[in-house]
């Protein structure tokens, strides 16, 4: 410290701001104009859909079947983008996990049980609607009410073992409204 006088030390004039980051993005897809092309062709393009899925048991399912039969026509126009899932309730949730074997689903639902109790002996004060409606509000907000899934080529673009599960954490099941919104180009 010795050799950095105390006027520099106390300067009342600013420092010189660092130099600026340079950010790298690299693009699967980028808009290239032509003259050939309308606006339109190159504009983001939406589309939304609600579906009702029927009353499912209590545990985790596979519904990406459900969901692409609901929205294939739509998905396809898009070659890059992103789907967006949104859950209209506060008692099930949306995930993405293993695709193929179903005991990774029995298994979720059994950690699920471990980790929230219900019954009489659990310490949750909102019991108007059931000994299980509380336990179901926490297992919703452990996994959530959304996803976003990138869009590529008119699929979603998952990992083969990728799937998109609908958990009903109740134990009297009800239909569930899932909003999809898609955008892209």
């Amino acid at each position: 410290m010795s050799s950095i006088s105390s006027s520099m030390l106390f300067s009342s004039s600013p420092r010189p701001p660092p130099p600026p980051q340079v950010l790298r993005v690299s693009s699967l897809y980028t808009a290239k104009p032509s003259f050939s092309d309308s606006m339109a062709t190159s504009a983001p393009k939406w589309a939304q859909k609600t579906i009702t899925l029927p009353p499912h048991r209590r545990g985790c399912h596979l519904i990406t079947p459900k969901i692409l039969n609901e929205i294939g026509s739509d998905l396809s126009e898009f070659k890059c983008g992103l789907a967006h899932l949104f859950l209209h309730h506060t008692s099930a949730s949306l995930t993405i996990n293993e695709n193929y074997d179903s005991d990774v689903r029995d298994d979720t639902e059994t950690f699920l049980n471990k980790i929230v109790p219900e019954g009489r002996s659990a310490p949750w004060k909102h019991t108007l609607e059931g000994p299980d409606d509380m336990p179901a509000h926490i297992k919703s907000s452990m996994f959530g009410c959304s996803l976003t899934i990138p869009i590529t080529d008119g699929k979603l673009n998952m990992g083969t073992w990728q799937g998109i599960w609908l958990c009903e954490h109740r134990d009297h099941p009800t239909a569930r409204k899932v909003v999809v919104t898609l955008n892209g180009i």
